[in-house]
């Protein structure tokens, strides 16, 4: 059978404007999917139908579809997105004032139902739904779908779904599109964006990262997929990428969702060809009973602070402001107060910034005051009896709401899934007849440890990759090697109690390893060390993207035979 092709045209809420136009005249497609629904972006659009009832959608969508819709509809494509956010019958009646503005016979159908009960301080609360709901929309004949929160992978199997007719219970060709659906949701990070070996490739072609392409799928059948991009675009694809992005938030051997759970200890990937990669092997089982859950709350209220100290004598300069401020605020101390020196200064440098050191306080409380006039006062009152070279880098303002992000489980059969299709009819999606509630996966056999030998004091990045992210507050660090022989000492070396010694952040923190044996990688997951999420920016790295180049720039024993 002739694969379905499923490109991807967004993989966050202000990707690139553009991309929608050349995924639809750069090659065909037959579904064109954009995801636009991170965990913050759900917080910006609870605070954007606050000040507007008829918003709460992702509004860039919308202009997309300006020019979109017309190549869509000339090119025979369906488009299927999240970006109703929590308003997606707002988008869908948008979307037809649109489509009659611009004279086509678009037909327009939504999915609802995820928006949870209310509860009190919730701002807004979300099932992740599965992709039943798009398959019966598209089966009613929409050429476009859009939803609020589903999972990232039901844009994926949704599709899927419809066009090979599979029924609920098919776990292994469901699990295919599960694992598809999330490569392709983050866009050009499965193209070469965010890749750690990416100076291989640069070397070889200086322009092949300046402008990735985005990815598409052929979907088979059976479940297998071919991960590429239209010929001529920018970017590669090879089993490095994809398997980067295969570990990018996600932790252990079981995927769940609520389609299936795809099992990521199957994944089989194989170089299919130039910038092409084929998925196959994959396993899939009942999804559990329940649905994961993202409510977003206001936390309170957060300032900051930087202190720029320049030259000599930094850690003194840090301990006396340091003092002078904790003083100035003991009369009313904000509820948390966190300071962070950046040792960004050079010896001799030749320039003033390279001399410099960055102090940062951050300071929270339910209190704006607290947290808003009494911090400016404390540290530009010291403008003129502090360290020498005083200055910071922007006055801090009055106090910023910030937000906190929790995960939660509903009952499946408690949520109302809801395809509204473009009739209006309001179809009822049932939940799974079968579940399994989920368990670990034993953790599989090891390779043997590789013989002893010479060593070279190495950063692990020489050998291995990294691709790191966030889930709420816990971050997860996938690292993979390239051939068995890396494969058998990074198994036996990069334990977790290795992985804490080389990452002393996480050390207080529950770490556990998920080893992924056909993938040659383990994938660390580190509990709380977001604090309460990614609004919340409790970290300097709130979303901990780069925790992954961190663990890659430190150095260990790599034996010679491996460089």
């Amino acid at each position: 059978m002739t694969p379905l092709r499923i490109g991807n045209a967004s993989g966050f809420y202000g990707d690139r404007f553009s991309a929608v136009r050349e995924m639809l005249t750069d090659g065909h497609v037959d579904v064109l999917t954009g995801d636009y629904l991170a965990e913050l972006t759900m917080l910006i659009l609870g605070r954007d139908l606050l000040k507007d009832p008829s918003g709460g959608y992702a509004k860039t969508f919308l202009r997309q579809m300006e020019e979109g819709l017309g190549l869509a509809h000339e090119r025979g494509t369906r488009i299927v997105a999240n970006a109703g956010g929590l308003n997606p019958a707002g988008l869908a009646d948008a979307l037809r004032a649109l489509a009659a503005r611009l004279g086509l016979p678009v037909r327009v159908a939504h999915v609802e139902g995820d928006a949870l009960p209310p509860e009190p301080g919730v701002l807004t609360a979300n099932a992740y739904l599965g992709g039943a709901g798009i398959a019966a929309c598209l089966a009613a004949g929409a050429d476009v779908v859009v939803t609020g929160r589903v999972t990232d992978a039901a844009l994926v199997t949704g599709p899927a779904q419809w066009h090979f007719g599979w029924g609920p219970e098919e776990y292994d060709r469901l699990a295919g599109a599960v694992v598809a659906g999330h490569v392709l949701e983050c866009g050009t990070q499965a193209t070469g964006g965010n890749y750690a070996f990416f100076r291989e490739y640069a070397e070889r072609d200086p322009k092949a990262l300046l402008r990735p392409g985005f990815p598409l799928a052929e979907l088979y059948a059976d479940g297998s997929a071919v991960i590429t991009k239209h010929p001529g675009t920018g970017g590669f694809v090879d089993v490095g990428t994809v398997t980067a992005q295969l570990l990018y938030e996600t932790s252990g051997a079981r995927y769940a969702g609520p389609d299936t759970t795809a099992r990521l200890d199957s994944v089989r990937l194989t170089q299919d060809g130039p910038d092409r990669v084929r998925i196959d092997g994959v396993r899939g089982e009942a999804p559990p009973p329940t649905l994961k859950a993202g409510r977003c709350r206001l936390g309170g209220h957060r300032n900051e602070v930087v202190f720029v100290l320049t030259g000599l004598d930094v850690d003194a300069k840090a301990a006396l402001v340091r003092e002078q401020v904790g003083a100035a605020l003991a009369a009313a101390p904000p509820a948390e107060v966190r300071w962070e020196l950046a040792r960004t200064d050079r010896e001799d440098a030749a320039t003033e910034e390279t001399a410099s050191a960055l102090l940062r306080l951050v300071v929270r409380d339910q209190d704006p005051e607290k947290v808003g006039r009494s911090l400016t006062g404390a540290a530009i009152e010291l403008a003129l009896a502090s360290y020498p070279g005083f200055h910071v880098t922007a006055p801090p303002g009055r106090g910023a709401p910030y937000g906190v992000f929790e995960t939660a489980y509903v009952p499946a059969d408690a949520v109302p899934h809801t395809a509204v299709l473009p009739d209006g009819t309001r179809l009822a999606i049932p939940a799974p007849a079968a579940t399994r509630v989920l368990e670990p996966v034993p953790e599989p056999e090891l390779p043997a440890p590789p013989p002893p030998g010479p060593v070279v004091r190495a950063p692990l990045g020489r050998i291995a990759g990294a691709r790191s992210g966030d889930k709420g507050g816990d971050a997860n660090v996938g690292v993979w090697v390239r051939t068995d022989a890396q494969w058998r000492w990074l198994a036996h070396t990069l334990t977790v109690e290795r992985f804490r010694e080389l990452l002393p952040e996480t050390a207080g923190l529950p770490v556990t390893r998920h080893v992924l044996p056909l993938l040659r990688a383990v994938n660390f997951t580190v509990a709380g060390i977001l604090g309460e999420g990614v609004a919340s920016q409790a970290r300097f790295d709130p979303q901990a993207k780069a925790l992954g180049e961190w663990l890659r720039s430190r150095h260990v024993d790599v034996p010679e035979e491996l460089l």
